[in-house]
């Protein structure tokens, strides 16, 4: 690597300052390397001197144009569903596409003067910036509401684990909502907003969407910017629509896709025109009589969806029952089998702890070209606290105790191996989808399990028993970055309760980019069907 000048000023390095530095790397240098070292270090520590303050580029919002008001903790957290009350609105739309509409951001999206939590008490931070997608529904008439809560570091699929308490289900208190989006699913469930956005790197808006019996579509990958959003693991990471309804999850979408000119998970070019319209597919379908409505539509019954280890009989029958009435829409509908499919969870499980450990719970987003949050990671530093480690929840702490491991025994070679077969992964669903149009399957093996009594700490094991499977349906097109909607279909019991009715739905995927096709054969099903009668 050549030296861009050979200058003073700044600190100026010594061989005591690199003897510690070089013990703790095993190196050893000769006195001449020392001093050659020493000079070209220096010079390192002068150009760091001479770098502005990155404040300076910031993205801040015009708060004249987005002001916020009423910021608050509320005393109601409509049973665990709020972490943060704000009234936020552009005075001046560029569309009024969400005119009257009102949104509930999740608590792991910065918005500037508005704690960010991440569902964890691990650092105090209060962004200066706000998300693209934020601004973007403001431009297009919407009113935020607050912020969501979401689990411990959005790494729980159960809703115990948000430092803003339990979040309960909708339908069946002391339940889960799912998670970690949790409290997006439970606040669109009970109409206190019409719309949530959601962030998914495992299932964490299809879970809670299927766990609240709403809509949730995890986007193609890069097709909605995440910029502003803390990440996961950028390869993993998807922001999206959660609905009520599938028409306006399509027109959720339609605001807030397209590039932003900061995220690298998006592509360089071709996100544009038709690409980026949802509304008018959906709507050319629903005004088609029902028996036409999926005419020429191909659907592809994925095999191996159905053999989840432990999936509940009652929701595989709900959505079988769910999956033959699309016959009646006009659709061709058939079996097909992906045999990577069933593998695909335990590489997910794989790929995910060191990158997951060092970008999530760390803050360290090295080799992307995307905006970065670095006051927030000031915050952590090169490893956590015991501190910090004791606020993570059972998952989190799960993830970080992997990565631990991972780094110690593997380095990147389990990750590297682990991505390369997820290639094949994605290939395979690639293949199937040249012969239909979308591939469905339930969301999740089982119903929402109960919660743990509050206040009771359980330890990891017991607690994350709950999300055994969880995720085999839902992690694999995080990984493939396939568009995955979750419908709901009907109820079934409780596993532990009978007389306790929860929803259970549908999951549909699509070729990549043609989320369009999720969502029109959504909106035909939940056109002719009302599940709750199911």
């Amino acid at each position: 690597m050549s030296v861009v000048k050979l200058g003073s000023g700044g600190v100026k390095v010594t061989g005591d300052d690199l003897k510690p530095l070089l013990a703790k790397a095993g190196l050893e240098l000769s006195p001449p390397l020392v001093e050659d070292y020493t000079t070209l270090l220096s010079s390192l520590e002068a150009a760091i001197s001479a770098i502005p303050d990155d404040k300076t580029v910031l993205p801040r919002p015009d708060l004249e144009k987005y002001p916020r008001t009423d910021i608050h903790i509320p005393d109601d957290t409509e049973f665990g569903a709020w972490a943060t009350k704000v009234t936020a609105k552009c005075s001046a739309p560029t569309s009024d596409l969400l005119k009257g509409r009102t949104v509930a951001l999740k608590d792991n999206m910065a918005f500037a003067g508005v704690r960010c939590t991440n569902g964890s008490a691990m650092v105090d931070w209060v962004p200066e910036i706000d998300a693209t997608i934020a601004t973007r529904v403001m431009d297009a008439g919407a009113t935020i509401l607050g912020k969501a809560a979401c689990e411990n570091s959005c790494l729980e699929g159960v809703s115990g684990t948000a430092v803003t308490g339990q979040v309960h289900n909708p339908y069946a208190h002391g339940y889960s909502a799912g998670g970690s989006s949790s409290g997006s699913g439970r606040l669109v469930a009970t109409g206190s907003v019409d719309l949530a956005f959601g962030c998914d790197q495992g299932g964490s808006i299809r879970i809670p969407a299927s766990s609240c019996g709403v809509v949730g579509l995890k986007p193609t990958w890069g097709l909605v910017p995440y910029t502003g959003i803390l990440s996961l693991d950028a390869t993993i990471d998807h922001a999206g629509p959660m609905a009520k309804t599938v028409r306006d999850c399509a027109l959720f979408l339609e605001v807030i896709a397209g590039p932003d000119g900061w995220d690298d998970r998006q592509p360089p070019f071709g996100l544009e025109g038709d690409r980026l319209k949802f509304v008018a597919p959906v709507d050319g379908v629903l005004t088609k009589e029902p028996s036409k409505m999926l005419d020429g539509v191909k659907i592809g019954v994925l095999v191996e969806g159905f053999e989840v280890p432990g999936q509940d009989p009652n929701v595989l029958a709900s959505v079988k029952s769910a999956i033959e009435k699309l016959s009646s829409l006009g659709a061709a509908v058939s079996a097909v089998s992906v045999p990577l499919h069933s593998g695909a969870p335990v590489l997910w499980t794989c790929a995910l702890p060191l990158a997951g450990g060092r970008q999530s719970l760390l803050g360290d987003m090295d080799g992307r070209k995307q905006f970065y949050l670095t006051d927030r990671a000031d915050l952590i530093g090169p490893k956590l606290t015991q501190a910090q480690f004791d606020t993570l929840g059972p998952g989190a702490s799960n993830i970080y105790m992997q990565y631990l491991w991972v780094q110690e025994k593997y380095g990147p070679k389990l990750q590297g191996r682990s991505m390369n077969l997820l290639k094949a992964t994605s290939d395979a669903y690639d293949e199937a989808l040249k012969d239909f149009d979308v591939l469905v399957m339930p969301t999740l093996p089982c119903p929402p399990p109960r919660l743990p009594e509050p206040g009771v700490d359980e330890g990891p094991l017991t607690f994350l028993k709950r999300s055994i499977s969880l995720v085999s349906n839902t992690c694999p097109f995080n990984n493939s970055g396939h568009p995955a909607l979750s419908l709901p279909v009907g109820f079934v019991p409780a596993l532990d309760d009978p007389s306790v009715k929860l929803p259970t739905a549908m999951q549909i995927v699509g070729r990549k980019y043609a989320d369009a096709d999720c969502l029109k054969v959504a909106a035909a099903w939940e056109k002719a069907f009302d599940w709750k009668t199911l």
